[in-house]
């Protein structure tokens, strides 16, 4: 099915929440190019991390515990970690000041070696996100999945977003948005729905002007219960 304008998108949304002016306080930008290659490599590596904890588990509780990661974890250092051997990551994995999981804790030192190899490439890492073309960001998701460890899903993406990252999310809202209007059928991790939905935000994006971020948001604020706005989507 073909996408739909995104005037249309944008007016639902406004009908929905009221008025334009409060749709427009909803959303939130993504980072400038300059300011996302100044994120140090670590700061990569703590959110991925802090993303891979909370996936399948109580968000507030990682958010509680957190110090104490970046304290255990020396503030995600990158050189230091990958110096870690398997004994100490297992013995930090059963210390009851963090979330106690080993396969968890065991991603931490992979996705330094993804970053410090990437860094090695790229300058940093935060010049190599930052240099992706937005127009195919699915194939950052895909990066992340395929050398990172459990970055698949909406773990990797929701980190990017958290990060400033400029990217779509598929949210439940955003997800039953494409589905209500047959631009995919089945999974949305697909090949073929994840391009069909890649498009449709490039689309908009020629239409409007607007950041992935804010169309991303702009798609949850149209559709479904979503009656309140939630920055994230």
């Amino acid at each position: 099915m073909t996408t739909e304008k995104y005037a249309a998108l944008y007016q639902r949304a406004c009908e929905r929440k009221g008025s334009e002016a409060q749709v427009e306080s909803l959303l939130s930008q993504p980072l400038q190019k300059s300011q996302l290659q100044n994120i140090p490599d670590h700061r990569f590596l703590a959110e991925f991390t802090k993303k891979v904890f909370q996936s399948g588990f109580v968000w507030r509780v990682v958010r509680q515990k957190w110090p104490e990661f970046e304290d255990m974890f020396w503030g995600f250092d990158i050189d230091k970690l990958l110096l870690m051997p398997d004994e100490m990551v297992e013995k930090k994995a059963s210390d009851p000041k963090i979330i106690r999981n080993l396969s968890k804790v065991r991603t931490i030192r992979e996705n330094a070696i993804m970053i410090k190899e990437v860094a090695r490439e790229h300058g940093s890492f935060g010049q190599f996100v930052a240099n992706w073309n937005s127009e195919d960001i699915v194939g950052l998701w895909e990066f992340l999945k395929k050398h990172g460890a459990r970055l698949g899903g909406n773990t990797g993406p929701y980190a990017l977003r958290f990060l400033g990252v400029d990217t779509f999310l598929l949210s439940r809202d955003v997800d039953s948005y494409f589905v209500a209007h047959r631009i995919i059928t089945g999974s949305s991790r697909s090949k073929r729905s994840l391009l069909a939905i890649q498009t449709s935000f490039n689309e908009w994006q020629k239409q409007s002007g607007r950041s992935l971020t804010e169309l991303s948001q702009l798609v949850a604020l149209s559709v479904g219960d979503n009656y309140v706005g939630i920055k994230t989507q």
